[in-house]
């Protein structure tokens, strides 16, 4: 496994750029929520509420999110740091390092969010029998 940190926030993001079609884009060019999923400062941040804002993230070669794909194994959030265990649909994914930098910049925007460590694992493999039933209805399975 390899681990992908975020130290500090920075305007410039450098790295894969990917557009996914017919999704909302805000002014950084990363997807919107479909709703606002904002943690004001006087409201607690929340796995639940960490799990609702990756809803937003998904695969750009499959049209399901990540959590609802069953990639997201493990939500912890200790104060203001917030730490996300997730997978891929195989271990080989070109698209996995841009798949957890879309998690990493999603959770970033929750206000009140100071750290965010995304890791990647693959043991256990993801399956397919992850799939939540509305993915799996979304996708015809």
């Amino acid at each position: 496994s390899f681990w992908l940190t975020r130290s500090e926030r920075t305007g410039a993001r450098g790295g894969l750029l990917t557009k996914l079609v017919n999704f909302p884009y805000n002014q950084a060019g990363r997807v919107q929520p479909a709703s606002t999923m904002e943690v004001t400062m006087a409201d607690e941040l929340t796995a639940e509420a960490v799990l609702e804002t990756l809803k937003t993230v998904y695969d750009p070669e499959i049209p399901v999110n990540v959590v609802d794909l069953g990639l997201v194994y493990d939500v912890q959030v200790k104060e203001k740091d917030v730490y996300v265990q997730m997978t891929l649909t195989f271990p080989g994914c070109g698209m996995g390092p841009f798949i957890a930098q879309q998690a990493e910049w999603a959770i970033q925007d929750l206000e009140g969010v100071e750290e965010v460590e995304i890791e990647l694992v693959f043991d256990p493999p993801w399956s397919p029998d992850l799939i939540s039933e509305e993915a799996r209805s979304q996708l015809g399975i």
